[in-house]
């Protein structure tokens, strides 16, 4: 299945896509949030769906898509995870998963603006694979982690990069800005994934490829990635685990690159769909 959420912001609904056409399923009662995949939403949703595809109401063309996910208890992110990304960046290729937090109001739809923060010099892209936590999960063993996955999702991770490495401390403050979290456009369940550890991901610039990579080359791999993490915190249904981004970000170039209001920003990943993002300067 690939799971939207469709609508105003903070108004959205629920939807499906079928054979390329969104649908709406508000109907069937629930968000797509905590509850619903802990409870076996998605077996629920399922069920619905094929009672009622004859009658799903078709979602207008147009119509705003939000996060696929309703407000997730956490969005963490690994760092460094592709072995040519960390050598741009003049980083040593890490021993374990380098662990950072998103803020949940960073989280916005897979077309929304990405809004440069005040004060910010050096605002940049990166194309991820995010995964989406299916049920509870504490201590969980590499073998059993791909059991706790309810669904894949392309994400950008906005980074300011002075905010993040100039000014001391932790990574989180270059991560959690407004809108640095496009997520989406689709929640896409394991079974419509062939391998995810060979998937295509990319991103461009005002039409410009900044970035071309693959999930081939992940340093640690998505099992490795959901023990290691529940290992420190407790994993809730609905959170969010984003896996890294390859080459092609702004911080690597020479001269440095960074988004300026206007810039255009597209990316995708195989089987995941595509986003689109504008730039605006902080309102």
């Amino acid at each position: 299945m690939k799971l939207i959420r469709h609508g105003q912001l903070n108004k959205e609904k629920t939807g499906i896509v079928i054979d390329g056409t969104n649908y709406d399923t508000s109907a069937f009662g629930e968000d797509y949030n905590e509850a619903f995949f802990e409870t076996g939403g998605l077996e629920r949703l399922a069920e619905f769906v094929e009672q009622n595809k004859g009658s799903l109401p078709v979602v207008p063309a147009g119509t705003r898509l939000g996060s696929p996910v309703a407000r997730p208890s956490k969005i963490i992110c690994i760092g460094l995870n592709y072995i040519d990304h960390a050598r741009e960046t003049n980083a040593t290729p890490p021993p374990e998963p380098v662990i950072f937090m998103k803020s949940t109001t960073s989280l916005v739809g897979p077309d929304d603006d990405i809004m440069i923060p005040k004060n910010s010099k050096k605002t940049d892209w990166e194309v991820e694979l995010a995964l989406v936590i299916g049920k509870k999960a504490s201590y969980v063993e590499e073998s059993e982690a791909l059991n706790y996955v309810a669904g894949y999702c392309l994400l950008n991770d906005v980074s300011e990069r002075e905010f993040q490495i100039e000014r001391a401390g932790t990574w989180d403050k270059g991560k959690g800005c407004d809108t640095f979290a496009p997520l989406g456009p689709w929640l896409v369940t394991p079974d419509e994934i062939n391998d995810v550890h060979n998937l295509r991901l990319w991103l461009t610039l005002n039409g410009k490829k900044m970035q071309d990579g693959t999930t081939a080359n992940l340093i640690f791999r998505i099992p490795h990635l959901i023990s290691y993490t529940s290992q420190f915190m407790t994993l809730l249904p609905g959170d969010v685990i984003s896996t890294g981004t390859p080459a092609g970000v702004g911080l690597g170039m020479k001269p440095n690159v960074y988004l300026q209001p206007g810039d255009v920003v597209e990316l995708g990943i195989d089987g995941l769909g595509q986003a689109r993002q504008n730039v605006v300067k902080y309102a």
